[in-house]
């Protein structure tokens, strides 16, 4: 799984595709915090922590954990006593294709420490970008790169909701980029982040990626990766390590997405609900970064937006992912295939790792509003398109903030 998808060859004569808005159904963690300790960033270390499992929601390490939820979560592959000591790490590939729909995610205290952080990964495939001739539908010449702008510290007042989401695939650490965004049933008080689907589930041959965080403002100084060698991770999460306790993407990227090639990106996006590592001292993510952007689910057709942001942290060279940029650029129009919606393009040098990261337009009463997410690149770097939001969008968004709206 990369953090950033690559150029695809776009395909003629496929079969029917499914573009029914049909969700894939909200799975939400079972609410469990592991504390751990040796987490050191070694993907092999058995990582074994030395506190008992805890309910998530209090953070006091003494709440023990029900006989039934136990067996519950065995249900779904997870034994608590085995998975707090490293049973996360086991990807059988049968049992993470078999358990595709579920998402687990228990909270692992101290996993996500600086040096983990610090060497997550984009493993892209490098598919060359050349072969793009083969769309059915509308596609504008290929933009001039825009080169990427470095976005000047601290982060939080230049960026505040944006930020990098961390997770394990079989293939080790990851890392995309993430936008906080408002909660219709929470007012001024979302849990809620958006980014790309292919940074929470792997597509059509996998399942859900695991230990899936969020770190607002990460790196929120600005600093080298040289002058981040031993600092505490006070440093890189000044705003805490937020867990997904839900997470949603579209049916059509479960279905159809794919580690290389365009499939499904055009539904590629996804919603996490989020919960303090450390338990909740009553304010949300929104509370605590300052701020969070309504998403636009009508945004204009290409010809009439006159200019989108794109914000991420690209980790892939010549970048290395510590520092967050943005390219600006009027977008133009990428077709992959006549049955599924047109995509956002825009000139744009940022690399792997900016996946995910939130594609902002400023909406016609002068505020900024989410309008896409990074999902594909070439390898050569040069442009990057995303989806362009609309019901499939805007039903995964309702439903996550729906489960949350009682609570």
């Amino acid at each position: 799984m990369r953090s950033i998808r690559p150029p695809f060859t776009a395909r003629r004569g496929r079969g029917s595709r499914r573009t029914s808005p049909a969700l894939a159904a909200v799975a939400l963690v079972s609410a469990l915090a592991l504390t751990a300790t040796a987490c050191n960033g070694d993907d092999k270390a058995d990582g074994k922590p030395t506190a008992s499992a805890t309910a998530a929601s209090t953070g006091d390490g003494k709440i023990k954990i029900p006989d039934d939820l136990k067996e519950r979560l065995k249900e779904h592959g997870i034994d608590v006593d085995k998975w707090k000591n490293g049973a996360w790490q086991n990807w059988n590939r049968e049992d993470w294709l078999r358990e595709a729909n579920d998402f687990i995610n228990p909270i692992i205290k101290g996993l996500w420490d600086p040096d983990r952080m610090r060497d997550a990964d984009d493993p892209d495939k490098g598919v060359d970008d050349n072969d793009i001739s083969g769309d059915q539908g509308v596609t504008d010449p290929t933009p001039q790169p825009v080169k990427a702008q470095a976005v000047a510290p601290p982060y939080h007042t230049s960026a505040a909701t944006s930020g990098k989401v961390f997770f394990d695939a079989p293939e080790g650490t990851m890392v995309c980029s993430a936008t906080v965004v408002k909660d219709p049933a929470h007012p001024g008080k979302s849990n809620m982040i958006w980014t790309a689907g292919h940074c929470v589930h792997a597509g059509k041959k996998g399942g859900w990626y695991r230990n899936i965080a969020f770190v607002p403002s990460y790196n929120n100084a600005g600093k080298s990766a040289a002058q981040l060698e031993g600092v505490g991770r006070a440093e890189v999460a000044p705003y805490g390590v937020w867990w997904a306790d839900a997470a949603q993407t579209s049916q059509q990227w479960i279905d159809e997405g794919g580690e290389t090639g365009g499939n499904g990106a055009s539904y590629d996006f996804s919603v996490i609900h989020v919960t303090p590592e450390q338990g909740s001292d009553g304010k949300s993510l929104e509370e605590t970064v300052g701020g969070a952007l309504p998403v636009n689910f009508d945004a204009p057709a290409v010809p009439k937006v006159q200019g989108i942001t794109a914000t991420g942290y690209p980790a892939a060279a010549p970048f290395d992912g510590q520092l967050m940029y943005q390219c600006q650029d009027k977008p133009g129009r990428l077709s992959i295939d006549k049955a599924d919606p047109t995509m956002y393009r825009i000139g744009c040098t940022m690399t792997g790792g900016s996946s995910g990261g939130g594609w902002v337009e400023t909406g016609a009463d002068g505020k900024p509003a989410l309008v896409s997410n990074t999902s594909i690149g070439p390898v050569s770097s040069g442009w990057l398109a995303g989806p362009r939001l609309g019901d499939v969008a805007k039903g995964v968004y309702d439903s996550v903030s729906k489960k949350f709206a009682g609570r």
